[in-house]
């Protein structure tokens, strides 16, 4: 699932347009400004992104963890080594705090199809397909 774990890396590497999506600050009744290629890329698909959201909340409700704790802990659960950047010490805090996290199957899973149902894809236009 390459392209779920590039998001989530995308949302815990800093607090991008693409995290403020998962996190809520943009959403079908408050879209990421036109004109930018995020926009062009991710406002399409913000009903699919909300339920990505409310199922990475509820999870996190589950382990007692934000969106950004489980973004690191399906990144790690999928081998990845994610490189987290901060910007205050209380990231540092739940950055490593989400090593911890051990996410059931079930939840991978989950993840996973509503991503895919998304149609979440980080690749950039510069990119080389890997395949």
């Amino acid at each position: 699932m390459r392209r779920l774990i590039l998001f989530c890396l995308i949302l815990v590497g800093c607090m991008s347009a693409q995290a403020k999506t998962l996190t809520g600050k943009y959403n079908i009744a408050n879209p990421m400004p036109e004109g930018s290629g995020r926009a062009a890329t991710y406002n399409s698909i913000l009903t699919e992104l909300e339920s990505l959201t409310a199922a990475m909340e509820e999870i996190g409700e589950n382990h007692d963890a934000s969106i950004s704790q489980i973004a690191i802990a399906y990144a790690i659960a999928k081998g990845a080594l994610p490189l987290v950047g901060v910007t205050k010490p209380r990231h540092v805090e739940e950055a490593a705090a989400s090593a911890d996290i051990k996410l059931s199957e079930t939840e991978i899973t989950r993840l996973e199809q509503l991503a895919l149902a998304a149609g979440v894809d980080t690749k950039g236009s510069w990119e080389n397909p890997m395949i």
